[in-house]
């Protein structure tokens, strides 16, 4: 089995760059997941968001989990669930406005940093977006313009714990599913593992390591790249020992933005026969199927907006 694709950024400004370029096409192509080092973002800062993300669950969280798996029978459990997840989370939206102010209980501290945090994100997924475009021979910014909508995109954080599972036989940290999005950036746990994606019909764990940051591609760039670059579906599996933190931020499309495969991909594989296979379609009408059917395969989402497709115009490359 390969081994999991490990990204520095930082050599993108050297003599190694041609080799990182083709290492991000590389994982982007196989894996639809890589693991950034050198991202840009310093290391005590990712050290206060983690230290102050576990306080806020011991202080906030933990009780309301505890009291959760009780009224829901979930201690000892003799048969598997499939309907839910053994995970404690809130989400906070950045873009187009945010909802820091309304989210209960975070302290002051908490939620200047994690400001602070979210515009660090946001400026490390757009770079990411243009060394996509590079490539795929995109021009520079056709992604991001292509997310934008009339409003800009879509911006959000799940803030997520994993505590520990007595019965992780029986459910699931989160169900396998592949992201609706763009392009997810993930701050996670620096020693519990947990998150697994599925390649080449094997599950393989994503490696927990200090500082870095784990990327992967959500529905949106499959269907924009034609299906060259692939969604990938993940899970998270429950732990018996150690709770493990998880910070995901999404960087999604607008929600009137226009989605469909790139003119210029489009015809670069139509002269090696291959056609336009992927729908055309607003970001929030797919988001309203996915809601419904996230943890299911995402072909029959596809195929369902095709039967929706409308006459929508499409911006040229």
């Amino acid at each position: 089995m390969a081994t999991f694709p490990v990204i520095n950024l930082e050599k993108l400004n050297g003599e190694e760059r041609a080799a990182s370029m083709e290492q991000i096409k590389d994982a982007c192509e196989n894996w639809g997941f890589f693991q950034l080092l050198n991202h840009g973002i310093p290391h005590e800062f990712l050290d206060t968001v983690e230290r102050l993300t576990k306080e806020h669950y011991k202080k906030c969280m933990e009780q309301r989990f505890r009291e959760l798996v009780s009224s829901k029978e979930l201690e000892g459990l003799q048969a598997e669930v499939t309907d839910m997840d053994w995970e404690s989370t809130f989400f906070l939206r950045h873009l187009p406005e945010s909802n820091m102010a309304e989210i209960p209980d975070l302290s002051h501290e908490y939620r200047i940093l994690m400001k602070e945090f979210a515009l660090k994100l946001e400026k490390l997924a757009e770079e990411l977006l243009d060394l996509l475009c590079e490539n795929l021979g995109l021009e520079k910014g056709y992604l991001k313009k292509t997310f934008h909508g009339t409003r800009g995109p879509t911006f959000g954080t799940k803030v997520s714990n994993y505590p520990p599972c007595p019965t992780p036989d029986k459910i699931k940290g989160l169900r396998a599913h592949t992201d609706a999005g763009g392009i997810i950036l993930l701050f996670q746990d620096a020693k519990v593992s947990g998150l697994q994606l599925l390649k080449d019909g094997e599950w393989v764990d994503v490696p927990p390591m200090r500082h870095s940051i784990v990327v992967n591609l959500g529905d949106q760039l499959e269907v924009i790249t034609n299906g060259k670059y692939k969604s990938v579906e993940h899970r998270v599996i429950a732990q018996t020992d150690g709770a493990r933190m998880s910070i995901a931020s999404f960087y999604n499309p607008g929600s009137d933005a226009v989605i469909h495969p790139a003119p210029a991909l489009v015809e670069k594989e139509a002269e090696g026969k291959k056609k336009q296979v992927y729908p055309k379609f607003v970001f929030e009408e797919y988001m309203k199927l996915y809601a419904g059917m996230k943890f299911q395969a995402k072909e029959p989402r596809f195929e369902a907006m095709k039967t929706r497709e409308t006459t929508l115009p499409v911006a040229t490359a």
